[in-house]
């Protein structure tokens, strides 16, 4: 159960070797996973698809996401707000790109991290132990 203040969201992990694929918003100075907000009556999966296209351009393949991990974290920027966060692997087809809010791309390793917000640190090091 849900309450105000937890937000649930969705994150998509897609790695190249041991870099993780990260987003940074417009106005933001931390990296997220691409995904976001859940919309009233999406499932998870159907909420990662419409956020990857929209922040990336990418077309996700419903058939194969699989969901790798949940990871509870403070939600950054937002004091006394805690985040669930629904992190999946999927094949896309296409290039990403920034789109909509996205201010830039990167790739990041875990020597990075702490450009990265919260939760994705926590996926970067349960990452580094696969």
């Amino acid at each position: 159960m849900t309450d105000d203040r937890t937000l649930t969201s969705v994150g998509w992990i897609t790695r190249d070797q041991d870099r993780l694929l990260v987003v940074r918003t417009k106005g933001r100075d931390a990296f997220y996973l691409p995904g976001g907000k859940i919309e009233p009556g999406e499932t998870h999966e159907q909420a990662l698809v419409r956020e990857v296209h929209e922040e990336l351009g990418l077309r996700l393949l419903p058939t194969t996401l699989e969901h790798v991990v949940t990871i509870e974290a403070p939600a950054h920027g937002r004091p006394g707000i805690h985040l669930r966060m629904h992190c999946f692997t999927g094949t896309a087809h296409g290039s990403p790109h920034a789109g909509r809010e996205i201010a830039e791309l990167a790739w990041i390793g875990i020597d990075e991290a702490e450009r990265c917000a919260p939760a994705v640190q926590q996926v970067l090091d349960a990452l580094s132990g696969l």
